[in-house]
């Protein structure tokens, strides 16, 4: 076996027989344009990191079964890593298969936890055969770059935060052999909270146990010196800042306050890598969602959490004030001059007022989609082989009353995991989510058959904690009442799959530019839906805040007429606002406190 570039005992890190400590940021190259790759990685260079730290996303590269996982363009991981390297960055692989990261189903693809009855994250030989076929195709790139091949992979993780979620060691041991009999040979390590339950349930004997949390690092500290002697100890996440879920606040850490935080790690000799260095956007449908218990925290579109280089790649104060906390951990007072171009703001297009075009109707274009499927009852989105967008549910219900005494009834949804619209007979009737589902919905009948159609809209998969998993769409079934719908059209409506020729009928605005450059592209008037730019799904919309505008980095607009599509689930606004700054939500929402970082 080759020997590993980094190693440890003691409790001091070694690389290549010298003291050493891991100084990185995480980038995902997944939330990133490939062609804003090397700008992004130059500045983490410039904040002084030696390592660049990134999570594979299993569903980005495998969406659907019968297909084999895309290492392609945007996929090209292996590009992303060699990007790296020319930068003269170190890279640490965090390949899962589990990764949370606030990614839809935590990065498992749909048809891996809609296979009934699997057990996730455990010794189920269902799940196990499926994560050893995709490592399969995975491993050979990143082992093909370790630095005992003379590539930049110095460490690889074991799982993700597996303290968390469960408890079987024979598990984490099982994940530590698969990646080493597929030639993983460089330092591996587990990542957990610092606390001992989180270390009882996620570290193993014979591995480097890492951490992760954004306050109390001293605490973990004394913690690992306890349970963890000779090992050095690495904050594999430092949360300098949070992600922001639709309808609360946006998150924002004060720089001073959280580059205090990492001092203290970084002092005793510590290892660090901020989470997020540059947390990027969550394109298309790439956003998750969170569960406190009591309803679905769908995650916004923007990652740019708060990071030292923003969303769109502007330096903040907070990459100044880590930049010093790095350097200083190198012995370096005086700090180097920045390149002239990275304290240049990226070039922004001018910003400007566009007319919206009225676009058809949503339930038309919805029914056009796809193909229907029938069914006796209600089929949930894993059942109709769709990971996300909408499914339009269709069927003849028998309404309460009679004709000239017409009556009240409430229709209902259980199990119901996201937001569904609904309609009876053609009117429009309301909406109905995770919360209300149950409750229902007042309609009134007078004993007749009447149309019902449910468009329901997934709001993006659960990406952490117990509900991990969990399926989409009506998971249980359609009451009138206490009685049940039955014999019902499915029509699955695959938006990451759109084509020109579905975008056509969309509202549009159009404008032209002479030179590609960033933009920020907001809808006042409009309420929820979904954005394309020339064809590329930007993401998700909601005015319910706290994002206002979607960022739309320069390499997905081109010299000359652009077009923007949009499908707008509600009340439909006529204007689209090219913006020249973000708008991620209000200062005054209020600063993160340390608190919420644990």
């Amino acid at each position: 076996m080759s020997k590993a570039l980094l190693s440890y005992h003691d409790a001091v890190l070694y690389r290549s027989g010298e003291p050493y400590r891991i100084l990185a940021g995480a980038i995902h190259y997944f939330r990133v344009h490939p062609e804003l790759w090397r700008d992004r990685l130059r500045r983490l260079k410039a904040m002084g990191a030696n390592t660049v730290d990134t999570y594979v996303a299993w569903n980005f590269h495998q969406p659907k079964k019968d297909q084999a996982p895309d290492f392609t363009g945007w996929r090209d991981l292996g590009r992303f890593i060699d990007t790296a390297a020319r930068e003269g960055l170190d890279v640490i692989v965090r390949p899962g298969p589990y990764i949370c990261a606030e990614w839809d189903n935590g990065d498992f693809p749909a048809w891996l936890t809609g296979m009934p009855g699997i057990g996730l994250r455990c010794m189920d030989p269902d799940f196990t055969e499926a994560v050893e076929e995709w490592f399969d195709h995975l491993l050979p790139i990143v082992a093909s770059r370790q630095a005992s091949q003379g590539g930049p992979v110095v460490a690889v993780q074991i799982e993700n935060e597996y303290g968390s979620y469960g408890d079987d060691h024979d598990y984490l041991r099982w994940n530590r052999q698969a990646l080493q009999a597929r030639g993983i040979t460089e330092l591996l390590f587990t990542a957990d909270g610092g606390t001992d339950y989180f270390l009882d349930g996620g570290s193993i004997e014979g591995t480097w146990a890492a951490a992760t949390l954004g306050s109390r690092g001293d605490e973990a500290i004394e913690t690992w010196k306890r349970r963890r002697p000779g090992e050095p100890f690495f904050t594999v996440e430092f949360w300098g800042g949070w992600f922001d879920h639709w309808g609360e606040h946006h998150h924002r850490r004060d720089p001073e306050e959280a580059a205090a935080e990492a001092r203290r790690i970084l002092e005793p000799g510590g290892s660090l890598c901020v989470y997020m260095a540059h947390g990027g956007t969550n394109f298309g449908l790439g956003s998750g969602s969170n569960h406190d218990g009591r309803l679905l925290q769908p995650t916004v579109t923007s990652y740019d959490s708060d990071a030292p280089i923003a969303e769109d790649g502007s330096l903040t104060p907070k990459f100044h004030a880590f930049r010093r906390e790095f350097h200083r951990a190198q012995g370096i007072q005086d700090l180097p001059e920045l390149p002239a171009d990275l304290l240049t703001p990226p070039p922004v297009l001018p910003a400007r007022t566009l007319t919206l075009s009225e676009g058809q109707d949503l339930w038309e274009s919805a029914r056009g989609s796809g193909k229907p499927v029938t069914s006796v009852r209600p089929l949930s989105f894993e059942e109709l082989g769709l990971d996300g967008g909408m499914v339009l549910y269709e069927a003849t219900a028998i309404l309460p009353g009679r004709p000239g005494a017409p009556a009240e009834s409430r229709i209902r949804i259980s199990g119901l995991n996201d937001r569904a619209y609904l309609r009876v007979d053609g009117r429009y009737v309301g909406v109905l989510d995770d919360v209300t589902g149950t409750e229902g919905i007042a309609v009134t009948g007078e004993g007749a058959p009447a149309k019902l159609e449910i468009l329901v809209e997934n709001l993006g998969r659960i990406n952490y904690g117990p509900l991990t998993g969990h399926g989409k769409g009506i998971l249980g079934g359609v009451l009138i009442n206490q009685r049940y719908t039955f014999h019902w059209t499915q029509t699955p409506v695959a938006l990451a799959d759109w084509t020109q020729e579905n975008l056509q009928g969309l509202a549009e605005a159009s404008f032209e530019v002479s030179e590609p450059a960033d933009t920020h592209i907001a809808l006042p008037q409009s309420t929820k839906g979904f954005i394309w730019l020339n064809g590329f799904l930007l993401g998700r919309f909601w005015n319910k805040g706290p994002q206002a505008a979607l960022y739309a980095p320069a390499p997905l607009l081109r010299a000359g007429l652009n077009s923007i599509r949009v499908l707008e689930l509600e009340k439909a606004g006529n204007v689209v606002e090219l913006r020249e700054k973000p708008d991620l939500g209000p200062a005054e929402a209020g600063p993160i406190a340390a608190a919420e970082l644990d």
